[in-house]
C-alpha cells in the first residue's frame, strides 16, 4: 500500500462513521498561537479540545503537517524526521475512548491488513492523582490483544499546562518474519508504536493539579511516515516511496560518509522545501532562522568532507514530488532560488569565520565566553565554530 493509498484508507473508513475533514494543514499554527510551527494532529485543535464548538461538528478527521527541532540530534535513525505527518481523529464530547479503540483495531487489522499476533498495546496504569485506565484495559482484553500497563508512558499532554488525560498507544512487531513476537512494548524495541489513543478528560494548571475537563474528548494520532515503513515492509522511514526521489537522487550526487548523514541530508532537504513551500523564508529570527539553521546543518554536514559541495546540481523532480505530496503551490524554481542564495550566504559565513578563527586570540581551545562572543557580535553559531577549527582545538576550556 502506497502512501498516497494509505492516506485515502484512512480518512475513508473515519468519513464512512460520520467524521469531517478539517480543512488547512499548513505548518503555521492559528494567528495568535505563541508557537512557531505546529507540533502535533491536536494543535490546532486545543480551543476545541477544551470545549468550544467545533464548525464542524463533533467528529472530526485531519492530516496534519508537523515539524519538530526537538529531535533534529536523533534525525538520521530509522524513525525521526523534521518535517512529518500525523494522521488523527477526534471525538469532541461525541463517542467515548473505547469506541475509539475498537475502530482503531477494526481500521489496523481490515483496512491496513495488519494481523491481530503482530499488536501489542500499552495502558495507563494510575498513579499518585489518577488511578488505572480499567476502561481501556477491559476493552483490548474484549479485543483479544495482550496488553500492559505503564504509568510514565501512557499519559499525554502538549505541555506542562493545559489539556491532558490517559492515553493507549498500539504497537505492531517489527521483527523478522520468521521471528514471531517476543516481549512487551517495554521490554523489546522491535514492538514499534504506531498509534496513540488519548482520553483527554483533564486540564493540568500551573501547580500541577489536574480539573476534570467539563466535557471529555478522544484525540487520536498516527504517524503517516512509520505507518507507511510498517506498511511497506521496510526497516526505516527513508525507505518508503516518500522519500524515494530523494534517495534515489542524493547518494549519486554527494558521496556521504554514512547512512546517517545520507538521511539527514534527504530529511532536512525535504523540510526546507515544505518549509518554503509554507510560506517560510531564512531569516535571523523566529520561523525564518529555524530554516536557516536546517540549510545550514545539511549545507555543513555535504561539505564535511569536500567544501565544494554545494545545491546546485540538485535536481527539480524531487522538490516537485514533495511539494506535490503536501499540495503545495510554491514554485519549485523559487525554491531552488532561497536554498541557493542561502547557500551563497553561509559561503560567505564560513569564509569569514575561518578569517576570525585564525587570530591569535582564538589559537587556543575556546572557552564560552568565546563562543558567545562568536555568536552574539559576528553571527556564528557554535556547531558551525566546532566544524571549522581543528580537531585538537575541538573542546571548551572552562
Amino acid at each position: 500500500m502506497n502512501t498516497e493509498q494509505t492516506v485515502r484508507t484512512f480518512l475513508d473508513f473515519y468519513r464512512e462513521r460520520g467524521h469531517r475533514p478539517v480543512t488547512g494543514s499548513t505548518l503555521l499554527p492559528p494567528p495568535g498561537d505563541p508557537v512557531l510551527f505546529t507540533t502535533s494532529g491536536m494543535h490546532p485543535l486545543t480551543p476545541y479540545l477544551l470545549g468550544r464548538p467545533h464548525p464542524q461538528g463533533r467528529r472530526l478527521v485531519n492530516v496534519q503537517r508537523c515539524l519538530r527541532t526537538t529531535d533534529l540530534d536523533e534525525v538520521g535513525d530509522p524513525t525521526h524526521l523534521t518535517v512529518f505527518e500525523m494522521l488523527g481523529s477526534w471525538s469532541l464530547g461525541d463517542y467515548g475512548h473505547p469506541q475509539s479503540l475498537r475502530w482503531g483495531y477494526e481500521l489496523l487489522r481490515d483496512g491496513f491488513g495488519i494481523p491481530r499476533e503482530r499488536l501489542h498495546v500499552t495502558v495507563f496504569g494510575g498513579d499518585g492523582q489518577v488511578g488505572p485506565d480499567v476502561e481501556s484495559l477491559r476493552t483490548w482484553e474484549e479485543l483479544g490483544l495482550p496488553v500492559e500497563s505503564t504509568t510514565e508512558d501512557n499519559w499525554w499532554s502538549n505541555g506542562p499546562v493545559g489539556p491532558c488525560g490517559p492515553d493507549s498507544e498500539i504497537f505492531v512487531w517489527t521483527g523478522d518474519e520468521a521471528t514471531p513476537p517476543q516481549g512487551t512494548p517495554t521490554t523489546d524495541p522491535r514492538w514499534v508504536e504506531i498509534w496513540n489513543h488519548v482520553h483527554m478528560r483533564y486540564h493540568r494548571h500551573e501547580d500541577g493539579s489536574l480539573e476534570p475537563l467539563g466535557r471529555s474528548a478522544v484525540d487520536t494520532g498516527m504517524g503517516l511516515e512509520r505507518l507507511v515503513t510498517v506498511l511497506q515492509g521496510r526497516r526505516s522511514v527513508y525507505e518508503t516511496d516518500l522519500f524515494e526521489p530523494w534517495t534515489s537522487t542524493v547518494p549519486g550526487l554527494w558521496d556521504l560518509r554514512d547512512e546517517s548523514s545520507t538521511r539527514l541530508v534527504c530529511d532536512h532537504l525535504r523540510a526546507c522545501v515544505v518549509m518554503l513551500g509554507d510560506g517560510v523564508r531564512p531569516s535571523n529570527t523566529g520561523r525564518g532562522y529555524v530554516l536557516r539553521r536546517l540549510i545550514r546543518r545539511l549545507l555543513t554536514t555535504l561539505r564535511r568532507e569536500d567544501p565544494s559541495r554545494g545545491l546546485s546540481d540538485l535536481p527539480s523532480h524531487p522538490l516537485l514530488h514533495t511539494l506535490d505530496h503536501f499540495r503545495q503551490t510554491c514554485d519549485p524554481d523559487l525554491v531552488r532560488s532561497e536554498l541557493l542564495q542561502e547557500e551563497r550566504k553561509f559561503t560567505r559565513l564560513l569564509e569569514r569565520g575561518r578569517r576570525l578563527l585564525s587570530r591569535p586570540e582564538f589559537r587556543h581551545p575556546l572557552s564560552e565566553e568565546d563562543f558567545g562572543y562568536l555568536h552574539d557580535t559576528h553571527g556564528l553559531p557554535r556547531d558551525l565554530v566546532l566544524g571549522l577549527l581543528e580537531p585538537t582545538l575541538v573542546h571548551v576550556r572552562e
